[in-house]
């Protein structure tokens, strides 16, 4: 894996420590506790960025800076695309059973490292310490952890009359992941894409790098061979347009803005390039009228908070009907004045920081907009959170009153803000729910589970939880329209990295056709 080489500390004049690693424990220690980290993972050991400048990251919670990674450059992603292809097929030819045992090491140091994982969550994101821990890590173990019965369950290969259908690995795949769930987004792309016998390079964001390099390292301890798996850190501007543009890069992977997914979408196309997007949302939570209005209420709100608004998934309208929407927003400005808005690692906190202060400065600006648009403020807004002056707080916030027109109702905010907007009748409420160019997640609530399923059903959406149903890891996820192509999680989101090749073999009974015609006896 690694060359033995020793960690060489370089004295510098500011506080801060250079690290230049090159063995897996020394890079432990880089990932950990560095404010400087220098390389990339590359064919299985550190290689020194070759980038002159590095990257700040910066804990959202007291604007500190806690660590300085390299802005890794198109050279380093043409280094990790080339160790990907040189280890392509020889991966590609290990069993299910070999690729599996791989994974129950990973998973293994995933639990081992587990509050390692969290803590670097909790500093680079913002997230509440608890919520780190058994949402952010928790849940993503448990996503990695079901690859290995999905893969070895999968039908790799079927018999179809003369034909034996094949699916083969897709190739060298490039993971592009965001900082709002970074592990479990990274986890639920890279295993599934390891599991299918592909080879990866990973870049994640680089707001959110340092649970990158801990995962590194602990891939790094499972003996996988080199070129299997490799990390470049960057801006996706530079690092991540190499990769997502590399002719040798047969698959891309990509969760994040509709923007950045049309652009690799452009680049994807010019090369005819499978794809996985998954985007934006806007998704609604439809409480029809003879549903309990306070737990419906009570679970939107709850939802639209989680992360602290920071998820593509969140349901950030509410859909009530009209003679209900004063009760409605009584009760969800009484519910979100109860959430806790503070530092990540107070135990009290139910809401942490947004993750940048450019995120602080969008989530601000549309709520001023709401307010200039006429929606009425039942709770929350944009002013600074009372005693919490530095890190990028901002407290729930809901709308009422809010119209079709109005862009709260339009755009997607990534933060805590909902938008009630009343309707009249369940087709009006259908039309609205769907009058967005989005379509990955939504809620439907109901006195009847009958009801609500149909209701779903015309929704065009990837996902709908029926009166709260829970998230469910086996089953896939994904979005229609701009919200994304493809579906993660569960055995679809293995068989996304894998490609279709069809054997024929001799059939006596089969007709002949094409060139064969002429051996046929003529009458």
């Amino acid at each position: 894996m690694g060359r033995p080489v020793s960690c060489r500390r370089t004295p510098t004049p500011t506080p801060e420590v250079e690290f230049d690693c090159a063995t897996r424990e020394d890079a432990m220690i880089a990932a950990t506790s560095a404010r400087t980290v220098s390389s990339q993972w590359i064919g299985g050991e550190w290689v020194p960025s070759d980038a002159d400048d590095g990257i700040a990251v910066i804990d959202p919670s007291d604007e500190s800076t806690v660590a300085t990674v390299p802005a890794g450059t198109a050279t380093d992603a043409r280094r990790a695309v080339a160790a990907a292809r040189a280890a392509a097929d020889s991966w590609a030819r290990t069993s299910a059973t070999e690729r599996i045992r791989f994974l129950e090491r990973l998973v293994a140091g995933l639990k081992a490292r587990a509050d390692e994982l969290a803590d670097s969550i909790t500093t680079e994101a913002g997230v509440p310490t608890r919520v780190a821990q058994r949402a952010q890590v928790g849940l993503a173990i448990e996503i990695a952890e079901s690859f290995a019965d999905i893969t070895a369950k999968f039908e790799f290969e079927r018999r179809v009359g003369n034909s034996l259908v094949v699916r083969e690995p897709a190739g060298v795949v490039v993971t592009i992941t965001p900082w709002n769930v970074p592990l479990l987004l990274s986890l639920q792309k890279i295993v599934p894409a390891l599991m299918a016998g592909c080879t990866v390079v990973h870049k994640p964001s680089e707001l959110a790098p340092t649970n990158s390099y801990l995962l590194a390292e602990i891939i790094a301890e499972c003996d996988l061979p080199p070129g299997v798996f490799n990390l470049v850190v960057g801006e996706g501007a530079v690092a991540g347009a190499e990769l997502a543009g590399h002719p040798e890069v047969d698959l891309v992977s990509f969760t994040g803005s509709v923007r950045a997914g049309r652009e690799i979408g452009r680049q994807a196309a010019e090369q005819i390039k499978r794809l996985h997007l998954e985007l934006g949302g806007k998704s609604a939570s439809i409480v029809l009228e003879d549903a309990d209005l306070e737990p419906a209420v009570r679970a939107t709100v709850d939802q639209v908070c989680f992360n602290t608004g920071q998820t593509c998934l969140q349901w950030s309208r509410l859909l009530v009907p009209s003679h209900l929407q004063q009760q409605a927003l009584e009760l969800a400005g009484e519910i979100a004045g109860q959430y806790k808005v503070g530092p990540p690692r107070d135990p009290t906190t139910d809401l942490g920081p947004l993750v940048s202060s450019a995120g602080l400065e969008r989530v601000r600006g549309h709520i001023r907009t709401g307010i200039e648009e006429g929606a009425r403020l039942v709770a929350g807004g944009a002013e600074v959170v009372e005693g919490l002056q530095a890190g990028y707080y901002v407290r729930p916030t809901v709308f009422g009153d809010v119209t079709e027109s109005m862009r709260t109702a339009r755009e997607e905010i990534f933060g805590p803000v909902l938008s009630v907007l009343p309707y009249d009748g369940e087709k009006e409420a259908i039309r609205i729910a769907n009058a967005t160019p989005y379509g990955l997640h939504g809620a439907i609530w109901s006195g009847s589970s009958d009801r609500a399923q149909r209701v779903a059903r015309q929704v065009r959406t990837g996902q709908s939880d029926i009166n709260g149903g829970a998230f469910n890891i086996l089953a896939p996820f994904g979005g229609m329209k701009q919200s994304g192509i493809g579906r993660e999680c569960g055995v679809e989101g293995l068989d996304g990295f894998c490609e279709l090749k069809s054997l024929q073999f001799p059939d006596r009974s089969a007709k002949l056709v094409g060139p064969h015609l002429r051996d046929e006896k003529q009458p």
